[in-house]
């Protein structure tokens, strides 16, 4: 390719970073409101909030930005540019499926510790704050990874609005060079990459998160346990 194609590959690039750190943010905020929602002591809050978690992980991300850009323009007099329909469609969706990783990672706090947390007068935020969450957290990670590239996928949707991400820019440079091999072939590597740099990057911040709780590494935990021979402890 010449180098105002791999100019025009590059931009792609940045806009889908761009779009993944946006969306991936608004999906974060989501999953934490709606899934703490989805704890709550009031049955008409967990309904909002299940409501919300059905609706948008039943229906399709393309209908939604579709909807976002195409449909709700006209009904309400305003328009999004590309980047922030894209944003909001994603996130929104998105945010679904991270607030089941959220409830299922409070629910699986062992019961004891909410106890602890009542016995010691400590209101629902600060149990939720100061106990609940910071055992939780670690355990989303693995799950909110694997979220987090289906949502790095879920990007090349927005090409449909005429956006110019990475999946857009690739199928111009396509109908410039009348060859789809080759460069969809660097595109499989770009997305690879960046999925990559993110996996790595999720675990290391799991490794942080469980030293911060005290869960050292499934070895080490093994090593520390184990009595030296000699020691005359039986």
């Amino acid at each position: 390719m010449t180098s105002g194609l791999w100019e025009r590959v590059l931009d792609g690039v940045w806009v889908t970073i761009q779009l993944l750190v946006l969306s991936a943010l608004l999906a974060t905020a989501v999953s934490f409101v709606v899934g703490i929602a989805r704890t709550h002591r009031l049955w008409i809050v967990r309904f909002l909030a299940g409501f919300y978690t059905e609706v948008f992980r039943g229906t399709s991300a393309l209908v939604m930005i579709f909807w976002v850009f195409f449909v709700l323009p006209p009904a309400f007099g305003w328009q999004l540019v590309p980047l922030w329909a894209g944003t909001l469609a994603l996130g929104l969706t998105y945010g679904a499926y991270g607030s089941e990783i959220v409830r299922g990672a409070l629910a699986a706090v062992d019961p004891a510790q909410r106890e602890g947390g009542i016995a010691l007068s400590f209101t629902p935020w600060q149990r939720m704050k100061l106990i609940l969450l910071p055992q939780a957290v670690p355990e989303m990670i693995p799950p909110f990874s694997n979220l987090l590239i289906e949502l790095l996928k879920g990007t090349a949707l927005v090409s449909i609005m005429g956006m110019g991400d990475l999946a857009f820019s690739a199928n111009l440079v396509r109908l410039a060079l009348q060859e789809s091999a080759e460069i969809y072939t660097y595109i499989l590597l770009i997305y690879f990459v960046i999925a990559f740099l993110l996996t790595r990057s999720m675990r290391g911040l799991e490794k942080k998160l469980k030293a911060g709780v005290g869960k050292a590494p499934k070895k080490k935990a093994a090593a520390a346990g184990r009595v030296p021979e000699g020691s005359g402890v039986s």
